[in-house]
């Protein structure tokens, strides 16, 4: 594998979290670690798309240190979370406080759980000194329209003034929340029909009705209420994540991109990191390649993305023999 001349030789290692089983940082060293075996440089640049790893990427670039703070989890129940502040500006992340993580499977209660958790958390990082807050949603338990995390919000005051930027990673609807989402969070069909009128419901209450607006279903319709509720801005995920991280630069001096998710269906199509880091790679010329631990997408889908080529895996073990495999087709 002599260099080419005017070719770069390091490998872009910019996956998201394989949701419920890996961080993005765990699945991009793995790869690495195949791709190193295959004798190739890489640099290493976990991404997330407003969904879980947010915090995880945006601290490092914006300085932030974690703060722990007490909040309750989608079902009420009290538990210690962390946000991250850095000056005036803070990060909170919606699956460390209302995220399905953190109900097992047995005890998931879509008509129950609520966001009021990640309410707390947002008003424990304005009482820190925080006058702009970016919040990631996606990872929820939740198909509250974020009535939990308004409540919890005007308990403590509200946002005093404080900027909320909500970092999304569908464009999805407020009104299709729970028709798209709440199946993954353990909603029989009956629930479904039952969440999407008490959505519609919510709607007609809040000071601004959030139906028909993109963006606004995320994390079960957070987004939507705290656009409704406080103003808040949304902005989607993925594009705001690798400008923080710089994604674009370290993509043109890379010889390839390997990208990756848990599951790389549809949804990878709506606003995902896979999708975003796929179109600008194509944009520029740079090859893209996918890990993934599920393939669900079919070929007609991955046409879309313009990937070179698809690897599944779902272990460690797995992530490092896929990325010892590129490295050596490279």
């Amino acid at each position: 594998m002599s260099p080419l001349p005017g070719v770069p030789e390091t490998v872009l290692v910019a996956p998201d979290s394989f949701k419920g089983t890996f961080t993005a940082a765990e699945v991009a060293e793995a790869i690495a670690q195949g791709l190193r075996r295959a004798g190739r440089p890489v640099d290493l640049c976990p991404v997330a798309d407003g969904g879980e790893g947010t915090l995880a990427a945006l601290a490092p670039p914006l300085q932030a240190e974690l703060v722990p703070a007490p909040a309750h989890d989608p079902l009420g129940r009290p538990i210690k979370a962390v946000f991250a502040l850095a000056g005036e500006l803070a990060i909170v992340e919606t699956a460390a406080a209302s995220g399905l993580g953190l109900v097992s499977r047995g005890a998931r209660d879509p008509m129950a759980a609520s966001t009021a958790g990640t309410g707390e958390l947002i008003a424990a990082a304005v009482d820190a000194g925080a006058r702009t807050v970016y919040l990631g949603v996606g990872g929820s338990a939740t198909t509250d329209g974020g009535a939990g995390a308004i409540a919890a919000l005007k308990l403590a005051g509200g946002l005093r003034g404080a900027r909320l930027v909500v970092l999304c990673d569908v464009r999805t609807p407020f009104e299709q929340a729970a028709r798209v989402f709440a199946p993954q969070k353990g909603a029989s069909p009956e629930q479904v029909a039952k969440l999407t009128a008490r959505l519609h419901a919510l709607a007609r209450r809040l000071p601004a009705d959030p139906r028909g607006v993109e963006m606004t279903g995320a994390a079960g319709g957070l987004s939507g209420g705290l656009w409704a509720a406080f103003g808040a801005e949304l902005v989607a995920g993925a594009p705001f994540i690798l400008a923080a991280v710089g994604f674009d630069a370290r993509m043109r001096a890379a010889r390839a991109v390997v990208t990756g998710e848990g599951c790389l269906d549809i949804q990878s199509l709506a606003g995902k990191v896979v999708s975003e880091v796929a179109t600008r790679a194509r944009q520029s010329g740079v090859p893209c390649h996918a890990i993934v631990g599920t393939r669900r997408l079919d070929a007609m889908g991955a046409r879309v993305l313009d990937l070179d080529r698809v690897i599944e895996a779902s272990t460690l073990d797995e992530l490092a023999a896929a990325g010892r495999e590129l490295g050596a087709a490279l």
